[in-house]
């Protein structure tokens, strides 16, 4: 899944798996106004009919990201909320000792991956993130902070915490003088001639997960998942798009035996536009199989693709192999590999993490 890459989203699916039971811890045409009354882009024809049953306008591309984010933040903090309120209630009615606090767990990963994503030159790609979630009684919620390095013309860059290639032009031209950095990588810019190295904050994601559905003897475990990439990174410097992304999915996992699984997950993300460009929204979605080797022991290998985001370069297709270890009760590491399937993803990658949980 975008902005789950190598070890960290090792972390990920174990976890799904430890504690499934019983509680698991078109773009648009321009032209009028938007129901909101702004002069946004509306809805094109494709979804002309949609919400016009009394003859309202449309609203705008923007104010329906809008009003996703503003969805995402709100269900996050109406769950800290909630949560909180619930463990009250429940300590007070209980003639008992109170119930544990809700865990958190803090993960350290560091991610390389190399390639050329379909241009003439390679881009090295250093992706260290730093998360921090809270697990609750049907669900969680994280922020993951990264440090990020990247070596390359600016073709590739990160979005939601993928190395994706953000231009169509393969890389020959130095970027004018006048772009907002003058270095020629901004996301409008043409490529430079050769490779330089930048390095700072990435893009700063917050994420939430409700457990909607429990694992049965037919149904899968279904969780519902929303996210908002915070625009953070430098995009003058090839970091990031500096636009703010959205992204709604689906997470399944259904237990083949006791020590074999299945998953399967999908989304759809807004891609924000900077300026200069014009990046199609994107869906992914991933399947893949898990194995118990030992009780402590978990690996899973999975195929992933991803819409591109420019029309002339391919979806990012890759085979990603996962490793997780537990080391005792508040210690995990976890490893990871990846070797890419078309001219979109990298060429390869791995990875290595720890998460600590209390």
């Amino acid at each position: 899944m975008k902005g789950q890459n190598g070890a960290e989203r090792a972390i990920k699916f174990c976890q799904r798996r430890q504690e499934r039971s019983p509680r698991i811890e078109h773009r648009v045409s321009a032209g009028g106004r938007c129901s909101c009354g702004c002069t946004g882009r509306r809805v094109g024809p494709m979804h002309s009919t949609v919400g016009r049953s009394n003859g309202n306008p449309l609203p705008c591309v923007r104010c329906v990201r809008h009003r996703i984010r503003l969805g995402i933040i709100l269900v996050v903090v109406l769950a800290l909320i909630g949560e909180g309120s619930t463990g009250w209630a429940i300590a007070a009615e209980a003639e008992g000792p109170p119930r544990p606090s809700p865990q958190w767990r803090v993960s350290a990963t560091v991610n390389y991956s190399s390639g050329s994503y379909g241009t003439d030159s390679k881009t090295n790609v250093l992706y260290a993130p730093m998360t921090i979630r809270r697990i609750f009684r049907d669900g969680d919620v994280s922020l993951t902070i990264p440090f990020i390095s990247i070596s390359g013309t600016g073709a590739v860059r990160l979005v939601g915490g993928v190395p994706t290639r953000t231009g169509s032009v393969t890389g020959a031209t130095a970027s004018p003088a006048g772009t907002r950095a003058g270095r020629g990588k901004s996301p409008g810019d043409s490529p430079l001639t050769s490779a330089t190295t930048d390095s700072g904050l990435g893009d700063i994601i917050l994420r939430g997960r409700y457990y909607l559905i429990e694992e049965s003897t037919i149904l899968p475990l279904v969780a519902l998942i929303g996210k908002i990439k915070f625009p953070t990174a430098d995009a003058d410097r090839g970091l990031g798009t500096g636009e703010f992304d959205e992204g709604v999915g689906v997470e399944l996992t259904k237990s083949l035996s006791d020590r074999w699984l299945a998953y399967l997950d999908g989304g759809y993300t807004f891609i924000g536009d900077a300026p200069g460009t014009d990046f199609r929204n994107q869906w992914w979605y991933d399947v893949g199989i898990g194995y118990d080797v030992t009780d402590n022991f978990h690996m899973s290998v999975f195929y992933e693709e991803y819409r591109a985001l420019v029309n002339s370069v391919n979806n990012a297709r890759d085979l990603l192999a996962l490793a997780n270890y537990i080391v005792n009760d508040m210690v995990r590491v976890t490893g990871s590999a990846l070797v890419g399937l078309s001219n979109g993803a990298p060429n390869y990658g791995f990875g290595v993490g720890v998460r600590l949980q209390f």
